[in-house]
Formats: structure tokens, sequence, C-alpha cells
């Protein structure tokens, strides 16, 4: 996994640094996976826009991989214009998040999956977000609890592609960093890069937008109330709706491809 996080004994961190959200790779990792999963951070709005990277070196030790396969990875970023390297005395390799995260690579993510495998998503989500949401009901500082509220706040003002993604990734996540539970972490991150942009394309209903904004909602207020039981319960039910979703888009593109080319 791409990120972790360091807790302070009396707050959780918010999302603010690549550098704070970053654990090592297995040494055989290739500049192709780091540059997917950096490239994914960025699109979900988990690594800020204009936040500069660390200097290779300490990069690459980070990630567990050489500075060569590094740069590589660097350079598709560069490539794909999610970065830009400026020199100069205060120059480095710094992030150009796009408004709206590009639509086909979910898509052709999404159609290629297959049922069983998007609910083995849902199984690992149940016992992530579950755990994460019951945790946070038991610890959750104010600060916490606040970037949660505003979160949901914030994917009902969204109306953008872009803006959806990010509030509804960043919401989850913030739940497991209230969590205190550093491997949460780490694991809700890795399933909101994953799975946050197929849920959030074109076919995505206006009611099912609208319910997801009431169950976040939910699971914020089962938190606040310190409902560990209900939390646990809301983010279940969260999850299995969205694995509904993802079922009902996955169904919908295989059935517009066939339309599209007969047999």
């Amino acid at each position: 996994m791409l990120f972790a996080v360091h807790h302070q004994p009396e707050r959780e961190p918010a999302i603010e640094s690549a550098a704070a959200f970053i654990a090592p790779l297995a040494t055989a990792a290739r500049s192709e996976e780091i540059a997917a999963r950096l490239s994914e951070a960025i699109h979900l709005g988990l690594i800020a826009d204009g936040e500069q990277l660390p200097p290779e070196a300490e990069f690459a030790r980070q990630l567990g991989v050489a500075i060569m396969t590094l740069r590589e990875s660097i350079s598709t970023l560069r490539e794909r214009g999610l970065v830009e390297t400026r020199r100069g005395r205060n120059g480095g390799t710094f992030v150009r998040r796009p408004p709206e995260p590009p639509e086909k690579p979910d898509l052709d993510r999404l159609l290629a999956a297959s049922v069983s495998s998007l609910r083995d998503i849902a199984d690992e989500q149940l016992a992530i977000t579950g755990t994460a949401a019951r945790l946070a009901a038991e610890r959750a500082v104010p600060r916490s609890l606040r970037r949660i509220h505003t979160l949901v706040d914030q994917l009902h003002s969204a109306t953008s592609r872009g803006g959806w993604v990010k509030a509804d990734s960043r919401f989850h996540v913030e739940v497991a960093i209230a969590s205190r539970s550093e491997r949460l972490v780490r694991r809700e991150v890795a399933l909101q890069a994953e799975t946050a942009g197929m849920l959030w394309l074109p076919h995505l209903s206006a009611q099912d937008r609208e319910a997801i904004g009431r169950e976040h909602h939910e699971i914020a207020a089962r938190i606040a109330a310190e409902d560990a039981d209900g939390a646990h319960q809301a983010a279940a039910h969260h999850v299995r709706a969205n694995l509904r979703r993802l079922t009902t888009g996955h169904l919908r593109l295989i059935e517009a491809g066939e339309k599209g080319n007969p047999q």
C-alpha cells in the first residue's frame, strides 16, 4: 500500500501531505505500479494540488524502490500532466491535480470487473469500513468529527464528478483516521483508490447520488453519537448499497457494449 499516516497522541491528522501517507511498497514494485497508485491518489484528492513530493532519495527510500524506478514513475506522471518539476532554490516536483478525473480508465475497469470480483471488494470493505466506523464512534476527537461532517456537506454541495469523487473518498478516509488505526487508514485509502472512480460515473442516477449523501450523513451521525453498533451497521448498509450500484453499472456497460457491437 502506498500511504500511511502517523497519529498524534491527542488528535488525528488531516490529509495534508503526500509524505504523511507514504508506506513502503514491495521491492519488486514496478514504475508503472507506483505511477498508477500516485495517479489514483492525486485524482482522489488524497494528495493536494500544489503539494510538493519528497526529494528523490527520500521518496525512493520510503517506497522501497531504486531511485531510477522512482524517476521513471515521476516521468510518467509528468507526461500525464499530474506533476511538474521546477528548478531553482525553491524547486522540486509538485502535484497538478486536474479538476476532473478522466472517466475512461474507470469505465474500462468497471467493464472489465466481474460480479464476483466486485462482491469480493465489498467483502473487504465490510471488514475495513465497518470496523473503522465502529472504532471512530469510540475514539473520534472533536477535530475529526468536524472534518467528517464537513465532508458530508461537501458531497451534498458538489456538482461535478471530480467533486463527488473527492468528497466521497475523503469522507471514508477521514472516518478511518478517526478510528486511530494506521492499518485501517492504509486499507481504506487503497479501497477508495480502487472503487471511488468506478462508482461516480455518468450512469449513477441522481437518486443514488442523494442516497449516498444520506448514507454518509447517517454514518457521521452515529459516530458523533458514539453509537459504535449503529455506526457499524450504517457503514455496512452503505457498503452493500454501493455493491448494488457498482454491479448495476457493470451490467449496464455490458448491455451497452452488446447493443453497440451486435454479433
